[in-house]
């Protein structure tokens, strides 16, 4: 595919002297998004200033890229915006410039997911970039490992031929985590390759655990009490995974059989576990020790998210309660400790949220920007835009007050910045 660059007019006033102090060696600099949710998988953007407001005609654009299929979200680091997507037969890798949108490098690997209830057949899962390193998981459950500098390939594993990995409903689309030295996936494989860690050098396999299928949840990491453990909700269960050994810690049931999903990431809020899923599961609360979990709460009235990932901000988690196949939903501010609802907003499209500078970055399936105070009292709203009419479903990511939202066709990078004053 032509690479197609739209540079808004302000552009031109950087100077190329700002524009070379984003090529820094450090892939993890502060403002990064290195992976799905950013730093920390639980959509909290630190050392951010954004604007209170938006002009009539909304936030500017800097730049827009054209993409191809796929709702993958964009990985940002050392001044790239890594975005993978589907062109015909190709999965592609590009890496453009943060501020400009200009390209550095593409990386190209055969696709072959066919597509299942939905016929887009692009990446899901966001790019993991870790010491110079980026990671890539297609909806065809091929891993990949590029450098981040070139893009050169480093190594590639097609999982569903090596684990037998059954036909799923939408492809592959649980993102990757980094645990030490290894890259651990729900693979959704058979004969005990549900969860498999594979060398972040060579993408040899270190070890697989479980029988568990494979969900739309990426997987969160906490260590808790000196004990590290990686959390996975998979097909139909929570799973604490020790990342060295793959030996499990702990594991209980969460999920329902049928056409349905677990999607949002899990939340470790105080050395204790949050989850949800719409489908009837609802929402669940745990305290978590060394080898079990004890209930602090359940139930389906609280948080019943499909897909989109509740965020915390001052002790209390907003999200979206509801269902993309079944909108509207409603926006929901709730205490995590008692499972009670301090505000509800209804009506509201169905979104995922980004919580920076003591506000909800809310980025809707239907093209959406909303900016609304974290704020648990009541519902804030502090500006609304309109950035695309097209399906806009991909992860948004947030660095260094830029807000890069993908729809089915662009790549968007959009100027959130408050002026120093």
């Amino acid at each position: 595919m032509r690479n197609t660059i739209k540079l808004i007019a302000y552009q031109s006033l950087w100077s190329a002297a700002v524009l070379m102090t984003l090529f820094v060696t450090d892939p993890c600099r502060a403002g990064d998004w290195p992976q799905i949710l950013g730093p920390d998988r639980n959509g909290v953007a630190v050392d951010e200033r954004l604007v209170d407001s938006f002009p009539a005609q909304g936030p500017s654009v800097l730049w827009e890229h054209r993409v191809g299929e796929g709702f993958a979200g964009v990985a940002v680091a050392a001044g790239q915006v890594i975005v993978f997507h589907r062109v015909n037969d190709t999965d592609t890798a590009e890496a453009l410039e943060a501020l400009s949108g200009a390209p550095i490098w593409k990386q190209e690997f055969p696709a072959s997911y066919a597509g299942g209830i939905n016929a887009d057949r692009g990446p899901r899962c966001v790019p993991v970039v870790h010491e110079g390193s980026v990671y890539l998981f297609s909806s065809g459950n091929e891993l990949h490992s590029v450098d981040l500098k070139t893009g050169t390939r480093r190594w590639s594993r097609n999982l569903a031929a090596d684990f037998d990995i059954p036909d799923s409903y939408f492809g592959a689309g649980s993102t990757p985590i980094v645990a030490g030295d290894s890259l651990l996936v729900n693979v959704g494989g058979r004969k005990g390759a549900g969860i498999v860690a594979f060398s972040l050098q060579d993408g040899k396999t270190v070890w697989k655990a479980t029988d568990e299928q494979a969900s739309y949840s990426s997987p969160t990491s906490a260590t808790l009490n000196g004990v590290p453990q990686v959390i996975f909700a998979t097909r139909l269960s929570a799973v604490s995974i020790d990342p060295v050994a793959g030996k499990v810690r702990w594991r209980f049931p969460f999920g329902a059989r049928g056409p349905t999903v677990n999607a949002a990431t899990p939340q470790v809020l105080d050395g204790r576990l949050f989850l949800t899923a719409s489908y009837g599961v609802g929402a669940v609360y745990r305290k978590i020790g060394k080898t079990d979990t004890t209930e602090v709460w359940t139930n389906n009235d609280t948080m019943s998210s499909q897909f989109s990932t509740p965020v915390p901000y001052k002790g209390h988690l907003y999200g979206v309660d509801g269902r993309q196949d079944v909108p509207p939903a409603r926006l929901r501010c709730f205490d995590p400790q008692t499972g009670k609802i301090q505000w509800t907003k209804n009506e509201f499209p169905v979104a995922n949220l980004i919580v920076a500078d003591g506000k909800l970055v809310i980025v809707t399936d239907d093209g959406g920007l909303i900016l609304a105070a974290a704020a648990s009292d009541s519902y804030h709203e502090l500006a609304r835009a309109r950035l695309s009419r097209a399906t806009t479903r991909a992860l948004p990511a947030l660095s260094n007050g830029l807000l890069y939202v993908r729809d089915t066709s662009s790549l968007k990078c959009v100027d959130l910045r408050r002026a120093n004053k």
